[in-house]
């Protein structure tokens, strides 16, 4: 049975968690949470926090063995925007956009 855990409009650009969350796919759930414990990005801590809401989850709602968990999916959309302007030379503006992500990990038990 697998579980997951979702987390929305995080003040992080979907790109940069990307590159965080790719490190995780397919590995077992401790190994994972290794990875991203001495991952130097903000976002592995994020997503470490998601991860654990998972193996929660998991634990909570179904029978498992936390050590045969395993995440089977994990991925980062692009949430909304914030639309901000900075001034520039000669009276012009230009637009700043902060992009929000939402991340989705699941875990599942391998057989």
């Amino acid at each position: 049975m697998e579980a997951r855990a979702i987390l929305r409009f995080i003040r992080v650009s979907p790109r940069r968690v990307r590159l965080v969350v790719d490190q995780i796919r397919g590995k077992e759930v401790e190994k994972a949470l290794d990875i991203l414990k001495f991952t130097p990005k903000r976002s592995a801590a994020i997503v470490a926090k998601v991860l654990k809401s998972a193996i929660a989850n998991a634990e909570n709602t179904q029978s498992v063995d936390v050590d045969r968990l395993y995440v089977k999916r994990a991925l980062v959309d692009e949430g909304g925007m914030w639309k901000r302007f900075m001034p520039r030379a000669m009276g012009k503006a230009t637009r700043v956009r902060k992009r929000l992500s939402h991340i989705t990990v699941v875990i599942d038990e391998r057989e």
